[in-house]
C-alpha cells in the first residue's frame, strides 16, 4: 500500500533528524560551528555564503571543499557533467546535545533533497547536528556530502572509513537516480523503509535483502526494474559489512515517526487540517445541492483566506 502523502512529505523533511548515525566525540562540544565552504567561491560569493549562514569567519571552523575531492568520492557513481567543474556548494553544522538528532535544511541545492543528504550521513555515520546547506545559484548539490563529511572529520578528529564514505555517496546518488524516476519523496521513504527493516530483521542472504528490497517497494508503490533491484541490493550489501550501529539507526527511524506524530498533533497542523476539513465539507454540499436539482446552486467553496 502506498504511504499516506501528507506524512511521506512530512517524514521527507523529519527525516533530516536521521542525518548523523555515531555519537560526536568529546572534542566537538554542542555548539560548536563547523563551515565547509567550496572552493571555487569568488570572494563576493564566498563573503555572501557567510553571511547567510550567519558565520564568522573569525570565530567558526572553516573546511574548503575542492572540485577533485567531488570527483573522488562521486565519480564512480555519476556522470562528470553532473559533479561540474567547480566546487560551489558550502554549509554549516552547528553540534547538537546527544539524542537531539539533526535538522538539515538546503537552499539553492535542486538534486539533492534534505533526507538524501539525512540518509547518507547517518550510513556514514554522524548524528545530532543542525545542518545547513546552500549555494551561490542553483546547483545539484552533490558535492555538499563530501563537505559535511569533511567538516565532521574536522570537528571530532575522527576518521570516517573510505569505504564508508564511498558507501554514503553512491546511497545519495543512487536514491536521486530513484528520485528522478518515481519521486523524491517515495525514493527516500523507500531507502528509509529498508535500512528500518534491515535494523529490525535478520537478513543473512542477497536473496533474503533482494526479497525485503521488492516487498519495501512494493509498499512504497515503486515497481524497481531489475537494474534497480540489484542496484540496491549491492548497495546494502556493502551497507551491511560497515561498522554501523543499526541499533542506533533503528532508534533515529522511531524517533523521525514520534516527530512526524507530534507536528500532525500541533495546534497549527491542527488548524490546517480544521481548514481542509472545511473547505471539503462546503465541496459536498454544493455537490449535494446540484443532485437535489437546486438551478441556483453555484461552487462557491474555497479555503480561508486566513489560512497560512
Amino acid at each position: 500500500m502506498k504511504n499516506n502523502p501528507i506524512l511521506t512529505s512530512l517524514l521527507l523533511v523529519a527525516a533530516a533528524c536521521l542525518a548523523f548515525g555515531s555519537a560526536v566525540s568529546a572534542d566537538a562540544a554542542p555548539g560548536d560551528e563547523i563551515v565547509t565552504l567550496g572552493e571555487d567561491l569568488n570572494e563576493e560569493q564566498r563573503s555572501a555564503l557567510l553571511n547567510e549562514m550567519d558565520a564568522d569567519e573569525d570565530e567558526v571552523l572553516i573546511v574548503t571543499v575542492s572540485n577533485e575531492e567531488e570527483h573522488e568520492y562521486l565519480g564512480d557513481y555519476i556522470s562528470a557533467g553532473v559533479i561540474g567543474s567547480n566546487a560551489l556548494s558550502s554549509s554549516k553544522i552547528t553540534i547538537l546535545e546527544d539524542g537531539e538528532g539533526l535538522d538539515v535544511e538546503s537552499n539553492k541545492i535542486d538534486w539533492v533533497t534534505d533526507g538524501m543528504y539525512a540518509n547518507a550521513l547517518i550510513t556514514a555515520g554522524v548524528k545530532d547536528a543542525d545542518v545547513y546547506v546552500t549555494a551561490p545559484f542553483d546547483v545539484s548539490g552533490t558535492g555538499a556530502l563530501t563537505g559535511l563529511l569533511k567538516a565532521y572529520e574536522a570537528s571530532t578528529d575522527e576518521v570516517i572509513p573510505e569505504e564508508q564514505k564511498d558507501v554514503a555517496n553512491e546511497e545519495m546518488v543512487k536514491t536521486a537516480e530513484l528520485g528522478d524516476e518515481y519521486g523524491t519523496e517515495d525514493a527516500t521513504e523507500l531507502m528509509i523503509q529498508i535500512k528500518e527493516a534491515v535494523a529490525d530483521e535478520d537478513v543473512d542472504t542477497a536473496e533474503d535483502l533482494r526479497q525485503l528490497i521488492d516487498e519495501k517497494a512494493d509498499e512504497v508503490g515503486i515497481d524497481l526494474t531489475e537494474e534497480e533491484r540489484e542496484g540496491l541490493v549491492s548497495l546494502f550489501e556493502r551497507m551491511k559489512d560497515l561498522d554501523i550501529d543499526w541499533d542506533s539507526v533503528r532508534d533515529q527511524i522511531d524517533s523521525i515517526r514520534d516527530n512526524i506524530a507530534d507536528i500532525v498533533d500541533s495546534e497549527e497542523a491542527q488548524g490546517l487540517i480544521r481548514s481542509f476539513l472545511n473547505f471539503f465539507e462546503e465541496v459536498i454540499n454544493t455537490v449535494q445541492e446540484w443532485f437535489s436539482g437546486d438551478d441556483n446552486a453555484h461552487f462557491s467553496a474555497k479555503p480561508d483566506n486566513n489560512s497560512s
